[in-house]
């Protein structure tokens, strides 16, 4: 036998398999209508971010391809394309020698001050001694301190060793941490489950394997963040490659351009075609590691001090 039912709110029967009507005063819309306006407005509005923040590096590649007297014409398509620009830069100063350089010291840079931010932080996230909060507090604090305080002592230091026009000036300071990476770090490790450590603490693990099999895998996505920040610091350095280094076989990229911009800069005449060629040059590494390791940055920072 065939089962009718009443219509919810009205006096109608309901045969089965039948689409129920809507109720009165009330429109129904479809997702796609109410959704469309604003996906356009949005990517409208990121295309125009977009334009905003790609015109300075479509500027810079035009420019490298100019003659110099069209450098700053505002024109991004070249009437004459001057692909010499390039050839001149490679020839004229070490630059292959520069980047190299700067891939040394830029790595060495973030694997000593990933590593041990990343000790220290676990340390004040793990152990619970007196005055830790105030010791916390005072390494945060050093945060407040501008860098050109700490300049000329540490040029002493170093020239007492007899370090002061090398390399090691340039990446060694990081070994002792970084008060900013210290405080990303802990909001990870206070964010772990400190039952973890003490099931590997009653089966006889040491506090070197709770950092190391325990800690530092499930906080991988901030060390991510912490190795790419101090990349992109140590690769645009250019205070301290100018104090250090004296060598031009030892410059880094930074202090290479600089010797550039003087190089070319000399009479009055100022090559910025050759200036705009070689920041292209050194700016293309930054942009590669961005893309590659974009999806690890992306999920660091989404999960900043985020609660497991």
């Amino acid at each position: 036998m065939t089962q009718l039912t009443m219509r919810p709110g009205t006096d109608t029967v309901a045969e089965p398999g039948s689409t129920p009507a809507p109720r009165p005063g009330r429109r129904t819309r479809s997702r796609a209508d109410d959704g469309t306006p604003r996906r356009i407005l949005r990517a409208l509005g990121l295309l125009a971010a977009s334009v905003v923040f790609l015109y300075p590096f479509l500027w810079l590649v035009s420019a490298s391809l100019k003659p110099s007297e069209d450098v700053f014409d505002n024109v991004l398509i070249p009437d004459v394309w001057q692909w010499a620009n390039y050839s001149e830069i490679w020839t004229a100063v070490p630059l292959l020698t520069w980047i190299g350089n700067s891939v040394l010291v830029t790595l060495a840079a973030a694997v000593t001050v990933t590593v041990s931010s990343a000790v220290v932080a676990f340390g004040f996230a793990y152990f619970r001694f007196p005055g830790r909060d105030a010791l916390f507090a005072l390494v945060i604090g050093t945060m407040m301190l501008p860098a050109v305080v700490t300049m000329v002592p540490q040029y002493l230091i170093w020239n007492w060793l007899h370090l002061a026009s090398s390399q090691i000036p340039l990446w060694a300071p990081n070994l002792f941490g970084s008060a900013f990476y210290i405080f990303l770090l802990r909001q990870f490790f206070l964010g772990l489950p400190r039952e973890l450590f003490e099931a590997a603490r009653v089966d006889g693990a040491g506090y070197w394997t709770l950092f190391w099999r325990i800690a530092a895998p499930l906080c991988r996505p901030a060390l991510i963040v912490t190795f790419i920040f101090e990349i992109q610091a140590a690769w645009t350095d250019l205070v301290r490659p100018l104090i250090y280094l004296r060598d031009p076989e030892l410059y880094t990229v930074p202090r290479g351009l600089k010797a550039v911009l003087d190089q070319f800069g000399e009479g009055g005449e100022m090559r910025w075609e050759i200036v705009c060629a070689a920041s292209l040059v050194v700016t293309l590494p930054m942009i590669i590691a961005f893309f590659v390791c974009q999806r690890h940055f992306t999920d660091g920072i989404a999960t900043t001090g985020s609660k497991s």
